[in-house]
């Protein structure tokens, strides 16, 4: 079981092309920002794409610190080689955190989004907007204690992100199992939190912006989502990486891994959006077809493609064993992946904000070429600061000889 061969001081050197067409991309970002806000036609599409994109900045690093605390809850040998992924992922999380939690609050200040619920009168009696029904959710759906939750929740999994980011480094430096003892119980607690408050996060960001419908599996809907496309990102950065030459000691045994991960949570999450879709009807609940109908109607497109991106794609092609070994096959089905969660999100987002009036053009494509950018800027720079691989892991022996 040597490891000699391996360097396990590498170190990840976040410069040249990678580092330039990261710029590059942000600059485009903020091109289509100036575009979009030029035009008060068009700020309530721009508030709705940053929506999208902040949401699912937050959303991929969110899920990262659930991967590492999966990984130290299941005591898994098999990933203490590629950790130092989504901690880079985990320690951009407060960044994420601050441009979604400023989106969100100017958007409830210009009545951009969120206008279900927030616009004036509507919970006043007497008022001509009155509206009964988002008047008897408005001890939940109302901007102080809506805003409060937003800070509450994120500002946890900011905080236990951070913490099993530091511990990681204690354990560099100090060696021995206290490190891993701490991450094992944080992470416990974490999971708990996690698991409790990410639906209810849910349907605060995206299910409230259409206020007069609700489903008690959404929240579950949106965690399958984040978490296949933190998957995803997280194969995307590990055979970038190993084609630029980085973390050699990644075998096609941890991309299998991968492999069946983003494979089987993207039959979760086509399992969860069907059952959602079918609950309605077989419960023959009319008032709730809403939300599909606008789907249908004024996004048919997008509907159906939804379906190729985030099922289709990944169940045919990983379905053989031999595929999700393969780095070129694995990379491109991880790269569909995170267009289709974009696909998703814009599906989630899109009728609930601007409705029948949606158009797209560089708006959309160059908002998210932004948060692209940032995010690759962001995460690349903190993998950068440490060696690539946490050398004083305890089951760090198993990863390097991981063979399936």
């Amino acid at each position: 079981m040597g490891t000699h061969n391996y360097n396990l001081t590498e170190q990840f050197e976040f410069t040249g092309k990678a580092k330039t067409l990261s710029l590059i991309a942000m600059l485009v970002g903020i091109g289509a920002l100036a575009y979009g806000f030029s035009a008060e036609i068009r700020h309530e599409r721009t508030f709705a794409n940053l929506l999208l994109m902040a949401y699912y900045f937050a959303c991929v690093c969110m899920s990262g610190a659930f991967f590492l605390a999966v990984q130290f809850v299941a005591q898994a040998g098999w990933s203490a080689s590629i950790l130092r992924v989504p901690q880079a992922m985990a320690k951009t999380l407060p960044i994420a955190v601050v441009i979604l939690i400023a989106v969100i609050g100017a958007g409830l200040y210009t009545h951009n989004l969120y206008h279900h619920w927030n616009a004036p009168g509507l919970t006043v009696e007497g008022d001509p907007n009155y509206d009964s029904l988002i008047a008897g959710k408005s001890a939940f759906l109302n901007v102080p204690f809506f805003m409060a939750r937003q800070v509450v929740f994120l500002g946890v999994y900011c905080i236990f992100a951070l913490l099993l980011a530091r511990l990681s480094n204690n354990e560099d430096l100090q060696g021995g199992l206290n490190s891993y003892r701490k991450s094992f119980k944080y992470s416990c607690i974490f999971l708990v939190i996690y698991g409790f408050t990410t639906p209810i996060f849910a349907f605060d960001t995206i299910m409230s912006l259409e206020a007069h419908w609700f489903s008690t599996m959404f929240g579950w809907y949106n965690f399958a989502a984040m978490w296949v496309s933190s998957l995803a990102t997280i194969a995307i950065i590990i055979i970038l990486l190993r084609k630029a030459g980085y973390m050699s000691w990644v075998n096609n045994s941890h991309l299998h891994n991968l492999g069946q991960f983003i494979f089987g949570f993207s039959i979760f999450w086509t399992y969860v959006w069907f059952a959602q879709f079918m609950l309605i009807y077989y419960a023959n609940m009319p008032e709730e077809t809403v939300y599909f109908y606008k789907r249908f109607e004024n996004y048919e497109f997008w509907f159906y493609l939804n379906l190729v991106l985030n099922f289709l794609s990944p169940v045919l092609l990983l379905m053989d064993r031999d595929n999700k070994r393969q780095e070129n096959i694995l990379l491109t089905v991880s790269i569909i992946v995170l267009c289709g969660h974009w696909v998703d999100y814009y599906q989630m987002i899109m009728p609930g904000t601007v409705e029948e009036h949606h158009t797209f053009d560089f708006l959309e494509i160059g908002i998210a070429l932004g948060f692209v950018g940032l995010f690759t800027f962001t995460v690349l720079t903190a993998l950068s600061k440490k060696p690539l691989i946490a050398k004083n892991h305890p089951l760090l022996q198993e990863s390097l000889n991981h063979h399936l």
